[in-house]
């Protein structure tokens, strides 16, 4: 019997834009092979533009809310299971190479495997600086180094990660495996060697009017974050500089690297179930918005996938969503899906295209990181986007809405606007019965009650529900508060027993 494998490729502020597959100015020809060989997802969201809260919810199947990684330097709850632990207690040999951010730690990790995965394998980014003298770690982190002449390509962190996962396959052709290949690059310091530090001098991206979004209807907190760029022309911000272009460069030294494995995936793994994503983008200029931020921005929000292993050489442009990468993988290897998992499964639509997985996916922020208030603190977002529209609430700020055919740049936004009122207030009621169904801890009438939606009432009852977590693959039924006896339902109108005063 065929074994099942899955080899699950990684990279890091990787906009949908920065591959050749969705832009021929791009190259980065090993991933356009693969999408040539699989399926292109057009309209796959991240579910929180920044690193750690992203990849919570591609390795947990529940959304940073839930899990409660609502941002970057904040552990996962106890009772919160990864991919890997639950292949592992599968019989799945689960390994991890790369960047983690999962831990809580700082940017670089503990050093040590995570529950569920292989130590043998397990590198993370502090296992690389530990093997780096002082000197070295200093030059690790400086984009400079990469013009340095002793610079090679061994000195990588993408490098170096590549070879533990081409040890990783060499060793384990028998065995049923999921393994995971994350890359740090091409996210600052964008360290890559000749010839990509210089590949893309004097590109910039072909103009489009969001540079010259003015900001005047979106979020202040937004106007904020661009600061002195809102009275740039957009010509001032699209433009050639060696930041871009050796941030182009490492994306395209990340897909050199990326390519060995693909290569020997395609001589050795020919079955293998093979996925490639990024956690998400970067704004780089567009909107005058720099990095990533509470924004829902096709930039940041609207990252790559491919998949191949099903049908070839096809695209799909109904939404996909990062939550659906477990269910998918859980699903491949015929997994019954937990109760707390809060995607679906891909699978009907990989080996049959004219399936779609979602009408609507959801995207949140909480905050950047608890380290330090740099990127603007608290920012309250949730966003729901189907293949037209986009709706984008700011708990404590103007709401977005926006109509992407005839928009697709996200400048105009038309959320006072009446014409789209219906549309408008059915997005919103979805997103709403969303933040319920998976307990969102941050749900109130605040997001109900808009300034642009009047028929909601003000009231601080959220539906009058109690909704129970149920995690019975790894702890006890919860109980009820009225009985002290395991709950009949998990979901239900609220009765207490409360003395009233």
């Amino acid at each position: 019997m065929r074994k099942k494998q899955v080899i699950l490729l990684m990279t890091d502020t990787t906009r949908k834009d920065m591959l050749g597959c969705y832009n021929d100015q791009m190259k980065t020809p090993n991933l356009d092979a693969l999408a040539a060989d699989g399926i292109k997802f057009e309209n796959t969201y991240s579910c929180q533009p920044v690193c750690g809260p992203a990849r919570s919810a591609l390795f947990t199947g529940q959304f940073p809310h839930s899990n409660g990684m609502y941002t970057n330097s904040l552990a996962m709850g106890d009772n919160i299971k990864t991919l890997g632990q639950r292949l592992t207690d599968n019989g799945v040999h689960c390994s991890y190479i790369g960047k983690y951010h999962l831990d809580g730690a700082d940017y670089f990790g503990l050093g040590k495997a995570a529950e569920g995965w292989d130590p043998d394998y397990w590198y993370d980014m502090r296992c690389y600086l530990e093997e780096l003298t002082d000197e070295q770690r200093i030059a690790s982190r400086k984009p400079e180094t990469s013009y340095e002449s002793w610079m090679t390509e061994d000195f990588t962190y993408a490098h170096r990660c590549v070879e533990r996962a081409l040890r990783f396959l060499e060793n384990n052709r028998d065995t049923e495996f999921f393994l995971t290949l994350s890359l740090d690059e091409p996210h600052g310091p964008c360290l890559c060697p000749e010839p990509f530090n210089h590949m893309y001098d004097g590109f910039k991206f072909d103009y489009n009017p969001n540079y010259d979004d003015d900001l005047t209807t979106k979020p202040l907190m937004q106007q904020l974050w661009s600061g002195e760029d809102m009275q740039k022309p957009g010509s001032e911000l699209n433009k050639a500089s060696d930041g871009l272009s050796l941030f182009l460069g490492c994306n395209s030294f990340a897909d050199y690297e990326l390519g060995k494995v693909i290569d020997k995936i395609n001589r050795e793994f020919p079955d293998a179930l093979v996925i490639y994503t990024s956690d998400h983008g970067e704004m780089l200029g567009n909107h005058k918005l720099q990095m990533k931020n509470a924004a829902c921005y096709k930039e940041i929000a609207n990252v790559p996938m491919i998949i191949r292993g099903g049908e070839k050489g096809k695209t799909v442009t109904s939404p996909t969503s990062h939550i659906d990468i477990v269910p998918t993988i859980l699903d491949y290897w015929d997994i019954q899906l937990p109760k707390v998992i809060e995607g679906k499964s891909m699978i009907p639509m990989i080996f049959d295209t004219t399936i779609a997985t979602n009408e609507t996916v959801f995207t949140e922020f909480g905050r950047y990181e608890i380290d330090h208030d740099g990127f603007g603190g608290l920012q309250m977002m949730r966003a729901a986007t189907t293949e037209r529209f986009k709706l984008v609430l700011y708990l404590m700020d103007t709401d977005e809405f926006y109509d992407l055919e005839n928009d697709p740049y996200e400048v105009n936004n038309l959320i006072n606007d009446t014409e789209y009122r219906e549309i408008r207030e059915a997005l919103h009621d979805r997103l709403l019965q969303h933040m319920n169904e998976t307990r969102d801890p941050m749900r109130g009438y605040q997001w109900a009650v808009r300034p642009w939606r009047t028929d909601k009432k003000e009231t601080w009852i959220n539906d009058g529900y109690t909704r129970q977590r149920e995690n019975e693959e790894y702890e006890p039924r919860q109980l009820d508060y009225d009985t002290g006896l395991p709950m009949d339902q998990a979901i239900r109108l609220k009765t207490t027993n409360d003395v009233k005063a």
